[in-house]
């Protein structure tokens, strides 16, 4: 026989699509109310292929409830027949960002800590922002620090010493109120090393890659593991030697526990032999510190209080929480988001970036096709955008995919209000106007009717797009034409198109930027005096910058 629910389930399920209904605003989602019924009724799991259509139209039914009666008779409908189901009523947007966690009184110190191998780009604008505002507002501090001393896989770039503290105030709109170059601060690193050899929880391995692997497999020792402590620090002195050990032949390791479930913890390494030449040191030092080893020790010298990092690093936090029992020290509160990726952006990297440029395949770090920040300032994205779309995302832990849109929409808000109107017709159409029509006049630049009007003057014809012609318009803000360009009297009743056009103007060029293509669109702009720079609303286009040699479009 096949299953039917008892009036117990059909009440289940009737009340729990109204509170969905009800929370959601007249639009519950089946999925939502399945997933609740299935959580917590265990015995109708296995009722699933029956559960699902009845919760489906008894969703639909709340939904079409609530459109006709009002909300309100939901609310009513449960306040007799489930009152508990009401403390869910509404789920309410969360504001800013959630509170920092276990702060006991004090003032957060935070820290954001790139590569500088190349400008910041949009995936770097989530630490700022994030570690920012909470600076800002808990009146806290902001540690800008450049991670690096890694010359080998990221070898870092002079310029970005000087772009990127320019990029964090336009982001965040302070200064940061420390910043920490790593590169110069090798001291630190290497007396804690010697710490470590001292007190005997760090040994230098002469292991080789592939012999050390085999030992972190099978979780057993390696023989460098048991060195005397005055031989590490001979081995640690060899290391720095140039007529010593070279790179590869050695490395400092952290004693933990090759028995320790994750093999990424056992005995990992500290720091290596890099002979390469650093752009703001030099060759003064041979043996530098692994990030892992080098962020952990500059937290605890900056008193940072809480990282923020992606979740993907969790094993960085593992061994340093490790690293940080050794030395006794107690570790940051970490908070973990989780990957953000954008299709439009694709998969770029700093170091392909870098690449491609030398190669001439973009034209600089401010290419309108690049996710780096110089081309979204380039393109208008203004930095209040970024922060909006950063904090509504929040420091969910959940990996997601957002379109480039949500930016746009943020964007959208702060520059429309200031974005004068402009015309830019597209392969521009001449036509004659025939007829009786206003020669000349003034058009509004902004539904803000501060901003100044446009003024206009008409000669014989105007502009319009190609796709325009051949056919009965109107012309926006002038007069309704037929085919052939006769003027015709307004019908505001007539349902035909509604068309941009430019009177005079000059041929002038929009660039977009589509994907890993740039599109060049040739047409007349209405004239104009704003300076390059200013951002304005193309009629029926969507948002452009004025440059130097004709537009570049920001977004729709």
């Amino acid at each position: 026989m096949e299953w039917q629910p008892d009036q117990a389930t059909v009440d289940l399920i009737r009340h729990l699509a109204l509170q969905n209904s009800l929370q959601y605003d007249g639009k519950g989602q089946a999925g939502s109310v399945i997933s609740r019924i299935m959580g917590s009724r265990a015995d109708l799991r296995q009722h699933g292929k029956h559960i699902a259509p009845l919760v489906a139209k008894a969703v639909a039914e709340a939904n079409a409830l609530a459109q006709s009666d009002g909300l309100d008779s939901i609310s009513s409908i449960l306040e007799t027949e489930a009152p508990e189901l009401l403390e869910r009523k509404v789920q309410t947007r969360r504001e800013g960002l959630p509170e920092l966690p276990n702060l006991d009184g004090r003032k957060p110190v935070l820290r954001f800590a790139p590569n500088p191998n190349g400008p910041l780009s949009f995936g770097h604008s989530r630490g700022l922002v994030i570690n920012g505002q909470y600076a800002k507002d808990l009146d806290g501090e902001l540690i800008l620090r450049f991670d690096d001393t890694d010359t080998t896989v990221k070898p870092p770039m002079l310029e970005a010493y000087e772009s990127i503290p320019e990029q964090q105030e336009w982001l965040c709109g302070f200064s940061a109120h420390r910043i920490v170059i790593a590169s110069e601060r090798m001291e630190h690193y290497h007396d804690h090393a010697r710490m470590m050899l001292e007190r005997g929880f760090g040994y230098v391995c002469t292991c080789s890659g592939e012999e050390f692997k085999a030992f972190r497999v099978s979780m057993t020792e390696c023989p460098c593991r048991n060195n005397e402590d005055s031989n590490n620090l001979q081995l640690w002195e060899k290391m720095n030697d140039p007529d010593g050990f070279q790179p590869g032949d050695a490395v400092l390791r952290v004693k933990t526990d090759m028995t320790l479930k994750n093999p990424a913890l056992r005995d990992w390494p500290a720091a290596r032999i890099q002979t390469n030449s650093h752009p703001r040191v030099g060759n003064k030092w041979r043996v530098w510190p692994l990030l892992d080893f080098q962020s952990a020790v500059e937290d605890h010298l900056q008193e940072v209080t809480h990282i923020i990092r992606g979740k993907d690093l969790m094993d960085s936090t593992r061994k340093q929480t490790l690293l940080y029992e050794h030395f006794g020290w107690k570790y940051p509160e970490t908070i973990y988001w989780g990957r953000v990726k954008v299709h439009e952006f694709g998969s770029f990297s700093t170091s392909q970036m870098k690449r491609d440029i030398a190669e001439g395949k973009f034209s600089g770090w401010d290419d309108a096709r690049l996710p780096t920040l110089s081309a979204l300032s380039r393109r208008g994205i203004r930095p209040d955008s970024l922060r909006s779309f950063w904090i509504e995302l929040g420091l969910t832990q959940k990996d997601i995919a957002v379109p480039l849109s949500t930016l746009y929409s943020h964007n959208t808000k702060i520059i429309d209000p200031d974005a004068p109107r402009l015309a830019f017709v597209r392969n521009a159409f001449p036509i004659v106007l025939n007829g009786e029509y206003p020669k000349s006049g003034k058009i509004q630049s902004h539904s803000d009717t501060e901003m100044p009007p446009r003024n206009y003057s008409i000669e014989e014809g105007v502009w319009i797009e190609q796709e325009d012609s051949g056919k009965s318009i109107r012309l926006k803000d002038l007069c309704d034409i037929d085919v052939d360009g006769n003027v015709e009297s307004i019908d505001r009743s007539d349902k035909r198109p509604v068309v941009h056009w430019v009177a005079g103007g000059k041929p002038s060029t929009l660039t977009i930027a589509d994907g890993q293509d740039l599109k060049i669109v040739e047409g007349i702009l209405e004239d104009h005096s704003y300076p390059v720079g200013t951002i304005v609303q193309l009629e029926r286009i969507g948002y452009a910058i004025i440059e130097n040699d004709g537009l570049l479009m920001t977004h729709d």
